[in-house]
């Protein structure tokens, strides 16, 4: 089971889970993550350990996308 998780002030929000066996759900997973972009979150997806890439699509084989604000400063 993937999952589409918000970082958030809660900690994280589950927003979608998903199979590869079943598309209606994968779909609404991809639905979430365009709204999320264009919220302005960032999409991040493991690439092994400590190590983290950016994405702008969903990948539907990730078991773990995480969505975060871009980090404040400057």
């Amino acid at each position: 089971m993937s999952r589409l998780v918000r970082m958030d002030r809660t900690g994280h929000t589950t927003l979608a889970e998903w199979s590869a066996g079943d598309p209606a759900a994968a779909e609404a997973a991809v639905v979430a993550f365009r709204e999320e972009l264009e919220r302005g979150y960032f999409a991040m997806v493991s690439t092994g350990e400590g190590h983290a890439e950016q994405v702008k699509e969903l990948p539907i084989d990730a078991e773990l996308v995480i969505l975060r604000l871009p980090i404040s400063g400057g």
